[in-house]
């Protein structure tokens, strides 16, 4: 058995969690999803990307806006690249999904 597993141009669902392939401009002017850009959710985070700071603003902010910890986000590739996997456990696919309706 292969498990259940959907797959969409930006995210992927496995057992047990989702990944999502972001693009991050950072030092923005706030945090906000622009919509899809490239096969990538494209984000906008307020932090600067210097020592991890864009990273841990990107987690602070899905966390926010889905609704989860922290810990159940993390960066998964990535770290030091605007586009970036992220890996999410403790949220639905159709939460995911809605992520590109968010303006």
């Amino acid at each position: 058995m292969t498990g259940n597993k959907i797959t969409s141009a930006w995210f992927n669902e496995a057992k047990g969690f989702i990944t999502i392939e972001v693009l991050i401009s950072p030092k923005a002017s706030k945090n906000k999803i622009v919509g899809l850009h490239d096969n990538r959710l494209k984000i906008r985070i307020a932090a600067p990307p210097v020592d991890g700071k864009a990273n841990q603003e990107l987690i602070r902010f899905l966390s926010n806006v889905l609704g989860i910890p922290t810990y159940d986000i993390e960066i998964d590739a990535g770290h030091t690249n605007k586009r970036k996997t992220v890996k999410i456990s403790g949220v639905t696919k159709e939460a995911i999904g809605k992520l590109a309706e968010t303006e």
